[in-house]
């Protein structure tokens, strides 16, 4: 007899015709670019300590629950810029991580104190497409297999292929990376022999996240960070999904997926972005005191009144600040500052020293050189008029003069600037104490 819905009830149909399937539930947490921002932000999102609390209280009711982090974990605080990056990676041990991947700004300190962070990470940090001429792999493995609620899930890490353009031959060192596509899409082959479901953890761009949505259709999971704009509803592709979330630690993703361990598919998924609200939430005690004794060392510092702003200044306002700051301190008739190297806003009110470093995290210092006018680019000229011969002293950062062809810095290349400047924080603190008042 032909088994069909019509010769059986419903419960005994499904039992017989799903009798192989084995459906399992599996939950995602996961963060991306949280820079460092052990404090919240002026608006009161973020923050570890309540992040920290989103994620334990997302666990409570978590089946088969992992946490997952997309990269850039260090740089963008002052506790990050002046101990290097390590007091972040210690306290964010306290998350509870299960595997993380690592993020251009992770190098920032050289690669060298890139593979302290990898040491001392209490999870496993992949990274599939990292490595050096002889091929061996910045992280010693691409990818782990971890198991939730029975469902064995490889996790292969990423680095974007830009990754040569946001850092600087000696904070990389012999590390350069792998088409991106092309690699993944072998350690997926490989994994699935290996795993029930495969995700992929990466630090991608916008067209990097597009491509392989599009091109491999064997990773039916991708979660990642880079772009620094979370999304408002996840990007798929015939069944496949890609989510990430706001940077900062103002948000946290949870995504809830249906795991056929039988065919190794998904079956389906849901997903939500999670706000940080430091203003309604209690504190992670253990993480509070973690950030504390860090942010204790440096408050003497940076916690210092500095001027009054009049209004808040967009990352665009700030850009011209800095570039106005540069002519100034150095006599420059022009000066250029990338707007990815502006990395807050300034708010109103009374202005700190704390405020200047979240904008400025870098360590780069200004630059300058002398060129005709017919070689200042137009992203320096601005529409300015020049005189095609005359000779005009250029400003920039050292990391501009270093990267000039880069997307986002000066369209050009072969300029040369001289090697030794002050720091560009120190520029910009100096020229705002200065001003007292900024309107």
């Amino acid at each position: 007899m032909r088994l069909t819905r019509r010769s059986l009830p419903l419960a005994l149909f499904c039992a017989l015709a799903f009798a192989g399937d084995d459906v399992r539930s599996v939950t995602i947490l996961h963060t991306n670019d949280l820079h460092a921002r052990l404090m919240p932000l002026e608006n009161g999102a973020g923050g570890f300590t309540c992040l920290a609390a989103v994620i334990r209280h997302e666990r409570e009711d978590c089946i088969g629950c992992l946490l997952l982090n997309g990269g850039d974990l260090a740089q963008g605080s002052p506790v990050s810029t002046i101990f290097r990056g390590l007091p972040v990676f210690e306290i964010a041990n306290l998350f509870g991580f299960d595997a993380g991947t690592l993020g251009n700004h992770d190098f920032d300190y050289g690669w060298q104190r890139a593979r302290q962070f990898v040491d001392i990470s209490n999870y496993p940090t992949v990274v599939s497409n990292l490595a050096d001429s002889e091929g061996r792999l910045f992280t010693g493995r691409p990818y782990v297999v971890l198991n939730a609620n029975g469902v064995r899930i490889a996790v292969i890490g990423a680095m974007t292929d830009t990754f040569r353009d946001l850092t600087t031959p000696a904070l990389r060192g012999p590390w350069h990376t792998r088409p991106v596509a092309e690699t993944l899409r072998r350690y997926a082959e490989e994994a699935r022999g290996r795993a029930d479901l495969t995700v992929v953890l990466a630090h991608l761009t916008e067209n990097e996240e597009q491509t392989l949505l599009d091109s491999l259709p064997q990773i039916p999971v991708l979660i990642t960070g880079h772009t620094h704009k979370g999304l408002r509803a996840p990007l798929t592709r015939d069944g496949r999904v890609l989510v990430r979330v706001e940077p900062f630690g103002q948000e946290l993703g949870r995504l809830e997926l249906r795991v056929d361990v039988t065919r190794k598919s998904l079956e389906s998924w849901t997903w939500k972005h999670i706000p940080v609200d430091s203003r309604c939430l209690q504190p992670a005690r253990d993480v509070a005191a973690a950030v504390a004794v860090w942010e204790g060392q440096v408050s003497r510092i940076v916690d210092q009144p500095l001027a009054i702003s009049k209004r808040q200044f967009s990352r665009v306002d700030v850009k011209r600040l800095i570039e106005r700051a540069m002519r100034e301190a150095t006599g420059a008739d022009f000066a250029f500052m990338n707007a990815g190297g502006v990395r807050d806003i300034l708010p109103q009110g009374q202005l700190l020293a704390r405020h200047v470093w979240n904008v400025m995290p870098f360590d780069n210092r200004v630059v300058t050189g002398k060129f005709k006018g017919r070689q200042l680019p137009p992203a320096v000229r601005d529409g300015a008029v020049v005189d095609p011969e005359r000779e005009y002293t250029l400003a920039v950062s050292d990391f501009t003069a270093t990267n000039q062809s880069a997307p986002g810095q000066l369209g050009t290349e072969g300029l040369r600037f001289g090697t030794d400047g002050p720091l560009l924080r120190d520029v910009l603190l100096e020229w705002i104490r200065k001003q007292r008042v900024l309107e």
